[in-house]
């Protein structure tokens, strides 16, 4: 047996330790930055807490804005450096109002006629107050702390902390309104369910919305181009479509061509979702939606269910994405049991949050 040679050992062994080495310290880093972080919102919480606080002791609002806040800027400044500008204590202050658990508000307290008795309820009320459980940064807080829609502010929170959304991705979901989008789409049982518990799917309606955005596409509202301008965007644009479909979607092709009866098919899109095990077929159109599309897209389908899935993969979904639809000729042409089938709209500019806001009211 040839002799093991000891440098080349030496040099393994050394590699072998660089890498273990190497990954305990990134995840020690990134350990460290998310409690550092945390510990950072915590703190933001307890300085607007003391503020409040102390706000409320009988003083005028506006002077204690003027002065106050100014002059303890000033001194936290000179000890701590930047950070502790009046804007930002005053966000912090903005910050605690939104978090605490009582939500309790200085509107609130300024209404109460006895001065004595408004410092008493009040401090009783914030010793009664636990800070809540804080899981992203104080980047994404600022951002979430001025949705005044309070279970609309909870959703976005728990989609945050489940996708691991970026400050950029949280504020794209939030401009395209995705809230508005889902809560059109769900019954009141299911409205509720996502500001406690964000979008949970189960079964296939959980995961449409209405309608699709996609502003990052770059194609204006009145523009002309083909279906196939739209799916060469998309497959550019491949990252961002993922993000605006929802939780666990996985891209597996387009153009996806099969044959029956001795005629070809092709399938725009074609995606798999790991959470509801089934592959979800998307087709392009451009025009209005007829009931020549919704029939094809219920043959396509099918066919996959009988000659692509598993036996233990679930039904597979096929969503038409259009520029229009007609309800009522969706509802004639599928069936009424329908559960797999489905056409919404997609629009490529950022919808108005104020017209998704009254049809979700007219809705509720």
């Amino acid at each position: 047996m040839p002799k093991q040679n000891p440098i080349k050992a030496e040099a393994r062994l050394t590699s072998s330790l660089f890498v273990s080495i190497s990954s305990l310290i990134e995840q020690s880093r990134r350990f460290v930055a998310r409690n550092i972080n945390q510990a950072l919102v915590y703190t933001y919480y307890e300085i607007g807490r003391i503020i409040v606080t102390d706000e409320q002791r009988g003083r005028r609002r506006a002077e204690y804005g003027k002065q106050t806040l100014k002059e303890l800027s000033g001194k936290l400044t000179q000890k701590f450096g930047k950070g502790f500008s009046v804007e930002n204590l005053d966000r912090m202050r903005f910050f605690y109002l939104v978090y605490s658990k009582e939500q309790i508000s200085s509107t609130l307290l300024t209404k109460l006629d006895n001065k004595a008795k408004s410092k008493i309820q009040f401090r009783k009320a914030v010793k009664q107050t636990k800070p809540p459980a804080f899981g992203l940064s104080w980047s994404h807080y600022l951002k979430l702390m001025r949705i005044d829609n309070a279970d609309e502010r909870k959703f976005y929170e728990i989609e945050t902390m489940k996708n691991g959304w970026s400050l950029r991705e949280l504020e794209r979901q939030f401009d395209s309104a995705l809230y508005e989008r889902l809560v059109l789409s769900r019954n009141k049982k299911k409205v509720w369910e996502l500001s406690v518990k964000g979008q949970i799917m189960k079964q296939p309606k959980d995961l449409i919305k209405e309608p699709y955005v996609l502003e990052f596409l770059g194609l204006p509202e009145l523009a002309s181009y083909a279906e196939s301008d739209l799916e060469q965007k998309i497959i550019d644009k491949l990252q961002h479509f993922l993000l605006e479909l929802g939780k666990g979607f996985t891209f597996a092709g387009r153009q996806v061509r099969f044959t029956f009866d001795e005629k070809h098919f092709r399938v725009d899109l074609v995606f798999y979702n790991r959470i509801l095990k089934c592959f979800v077929l998307i087709d392009l159109k451009i025009g209005a939606l007829t009931h020549q599309d919704l029939g094809q897209m219920q043959m396509y389908a099918n066919y996959y269910d009988r000659f692509i899935k598993l036996p233990e993969e679930n039904k597979t979904i096929g969503i038409i994405l259009c520029k229009s639809k007609n309800k009522a000729l969706v509802e004639i042409t599928l069936p009424q049991d329908n559960k797999t089938i489905f056409a919404s709209k997609y629009q490529t500019v950022l919808p108005s949050k104020t017209e998704l806001r009254k049809l979700i009211e007219n809705k509720l």
